[in-house]
């Protein structure tokens, strides 16, 4: 016995000449992830009621890019934070603006210098558990792009009382 069914496309008519105008139109309204190669990032692990941990990585970008925020599930929100020695007091301040990353250039978020700050932790963060971290990044046109990022947590020896961060806002900044 032979099938003799068939199966005929329906004819789209007049909109098939506006699917490749449509589909155009809707590429160039989407926004494309930059590549942005994240290379060991970790956290710094906390103890029970610590309300703030460090993030640590190597950015390198394809395009001028900046990053300008991060999130992640353990904390309330994060921002891009950067290090400046006062004397003998370690100040951190978030960036209003973020953190330039120079096409083709690496940038270090590191202890000491440019780092991720996850405020009002929901939870300590464990050695050797991981966290989700999200980072946000602008091109010059102000277009948004995001890279999930898994983070390592581990502990490091801490650091000599003198050494201690004290986190400034703008409003202390203003007062001295």
């Amino acid at each position: 016995m032979k099938n003799t069914t068939s199966f005929a496309w329906p004819s789209l008519g007049k909109a098939s000449r506006l699917l490749p105008a449509l589909l155009l139109a809707l590429a160039s309204n989407l926004s494309f992830a930059q590549p942005v190669t994240v290379v060991e990032p970790w956290a710094r692990a906390t103890v029970q009621g610590q309300k703030a941990a460090g993030v640590f990585m190597r950015l390198t970008s394809a395009s001028d890019l900046r990053l300008v925020s991060a999130s992640s599930p353990v904390a309330a929100f994060g921002q891009v934070h950067a290090m400046r020695m006062e004397g003998d007091i370690m100040k951190m301040q978030a960036l209003k603006n973020g953190l330039e990353l120079p096409a083709g250039k690496t940038v270090e978020l590191k202890p000491g210098s440019y780092h991720l700050m996850l405020m009002d932790l929901k939870q300590p963060l464990l050695k050797d558990s991981t966290i989700p971290v999200s980072l946000v990044f602008v091109d010059a046109k102000g277009t948004q792009s995001q890279t999930e990022v898994t983070v390592p947590v581990r502990t490091l020896v801490p650091m000599a009382p003198a050494q201690q961060a004290r986190h400034i806002d703008a409003s202390e900044s203003a007062q001295k």
